[in-house]
């Protein structure tokens, strides 16, 4: 018998758990500073569909919503001011996990706008802005992985920032996504940048792609396609871990990693579970192995936390069990291309509706606070 905590035992098997929201009231309450002590959090990652929540509820901002007001901002530039203050705070309330862990953890995300994720030059334009402005060097700048986002990842990294790539769906793009971070990497080292205060972790979505690919069996019905529901995004994901260990096993990637550089861990996210029939730790010890970081909603942490079942690594011992599934989705007719490339696309567009609430919200706040 052990008295270690189910969350304990998952940052002993080697994953970074991180904390899927953040707000202003969760940063003054202590309650951030309580998941560090109690959860083994040591990390956040925000999205905008994060802040829209968090300023739609409560008083946290009220004072500072105020003040912007009173000095005329603009709503854009309100939301700049709010969510870098908050990605800040957090910050140095993870500043100790950081120095603790030599920059792998201790780390806050906040996303560029949705609205330039086919734009490379307004990505990277717009991550340096969010960089200078947080001015913490435990931050991470979120960039998707479209096509134009690996041009803005390669630059960012270039600029010695460091980057926590989003919205990866299938294995093609997790390759590139690597490429593009290894090129970032030659080019900082070009420049002179020093590689070992460059982090990076590569976020691979779980839930969704099980959420598109169960809509799809269900619709076939027979018993065939009735087995492999709930499985396509556990098997994606541990494939992505081998695309992982591959990449960096290269004699490119040992030159970067012998010259101070960091691998580029797996972010396992989306790890809340959609269907209500599921284990609502599924997507957690499933997919439990080292050098990989989860980032959880709080419901599935605090699941975790109380009947989790860490049994060890779950992932490198699957692999050929896992081609199987995606081979046998193949079969039935399911497009893993047209799975994944929908999902990019419904990706960025769910983050476009939540900005705009964002900045519907701020607006409404601005307006009243005259």
């Amino acid at each position: 018998m052990t008295n270690e905590t189910p969350t304990a035992a998952l940052s002993g098997v080697g994953v970074s758990i991180w904390l899927d929201d953040l707000s202003r009231e969760r940063i003054n309450s202590g309650g951030l500073q309580s998941l560090i002590a109690s959860r083994n959090v040591v990390g956040v990652t925000t999205n905008p569909t994060i802040f829209a929540t968090a300023l739609a509820k409560g008083e946290a901002y009220d004072e500072q919503v105020a003040a912007l007001a009173a000095k005329g901002t603009s709503v854009t530039d309100a939301v700049f001011e709010i969510t870098t203050d908050d990605v800040a705070a957090a910050s140095d309330i993870f500043r100790a996990v950081y120095d603790a862990t030599d920059g792998r953890d201790g780390r806050v995300s906040i996303e560029v706008e949705p609205g330039l994720a086919h734009d490379a030059a307004g990505t990277i334009a717009q991550a340096q802005q969010l960089w200078a402005k947080v001015a913490r060097e435990n931050a991470m700048i979120k960039i998707p992985a479209t096509v134009e986002g690996l041009e803005a990842i390669t630059a960012t990294i270039a600029a010695g920032i460091s980057v926590n790539v989003t919205l990866i769906f299938s294995l093609a793009r997790h390759r590139e996504v690597i490429e593009a971070y290894l090129t970032g990497l030659e080019k900082a080292k070009a420049a002179g940048h020093d590689l070992s205060k460059i982090h990076s972790v590569a976020s691979f979505f779980v839930s969704r792609v099980d959420t598109e690919i169960d809509k799809r069996l269900d619709a076939i019905g027979t018993d065939n396609a009735k087995a492999l529901k709930s499985k396509a995004g556990i098997a994606n994901a541990r494939l992505a871990y081998q695309v992982y260990e591959n990449a960096f096993a290269t004699e490119r990637a040992q030159a970067l990693i012998a010259a101070g550089a960091n691998k580029q861990r797996p972010l396992w996210a989306s790890t809340g579970v959609k269907d209500p029939s599921l284990p609502d730790t599924l997507y957690v010890t499933e997919l439990a192995v080292g050098e990989t970081v989860n980032t959880m909603p709080e419901k599935t942490l605090e699941a975790t936390f109380d009947h989790g079942v860490i049994e060890g690594e779950q992932v490198t011992a699957h692999y050929d069990a896992a081609n199987f599934t995606l081979d046998a989705l193949s079969a039935l007719g399911i497009s893993y291309d047209e799975v994944t490339a929908l999902l990019e696309k419904e990706g960025v567009e769910k983050f476009i509706v939540s900005w705009n609430e964002l900045l519907d919200t701020v607006s409404a706040a601005l307006e009243a606070a005259k």
